[in-house]
């Protein structure tokens, strides 16, 4: 008796197996059914304005930057004031001019940019981000060399916030035993 039952429920996981590969089939078909257009590849479109301007946002630890590009001489202008002036360490100067140089774009293209928030530090990298998404704005070709350098992914270092209890993120006061 206890063989009959378990032959039973044998046939019977069988043929709920069956059933389910079955309905795998047919959803693998639905998927790979050509009137699905979510495998095409996505196509970048030039976004310029009527000036003839590309926008972007950059972003970078506290700091934002709202960047303008359009076909120049290469004059970069960062809160109305040249990017030498306003970037004095030749370091800063080299992070913002980077885009540029990993597009092969060097001297082709003017930006204003707007900055606020963050250190120095964390407006160079926002400008950077900045420009980056602009140029893709305005070259959708030069994407692919833009996001394989990585000046496409926002930098999401912060600052860690301060805790109770601690003198600052994670420094501690100091422990009196008595």
């Amino acid at each position: 008796m206890a063989t009959a039952r378990k032959t039973q429920l044998s046939g019977l996981k069988s043929a709920v197996k069956e059933a389910a590969v079955k309905e795998a089939k047919t959803a693998d078909a639905a998927i790979a059914s050509p009137a699905d257009s979510s495998d095409a590849p996505v196509i970048h479109e030039r976004k310029v304005d009527a000036q003839g301007r590309a926008y972007a946002t950059g972003k970078r630890k506290n700091a934002i930057a709202r960047v303008w590009i359009k076909p120049g001489k290469g004059k970069i202008t960062v809160n109305g004031r040249d990017v030498t002036v306003y970037f004095a360490r030749p370091v800063l100067q080299m992070v913002v001019n980077q885009p540029f140089s990993v597009a092969d774009r060097v001297g082709q293209f003017d930006v204003v940019c707007l900055v606020d928030g963050g250190g120095l530090s964390g407006q160079a990298g926002a400008v950077k981000h900045g420009i980056s998404k602009a140029l893709t704005m305005f070259e959708p070709d030069l994407r692919k060399p833009l996001k394989s350098a990585l000046f496409l992914r926002r930098d999401p270092r912060v600052v860690e916030r301060k805790k109770y209890g601690h003198k600052k993120a994670r420094k501690r006061f100091q422990f009196s035993k008595r």
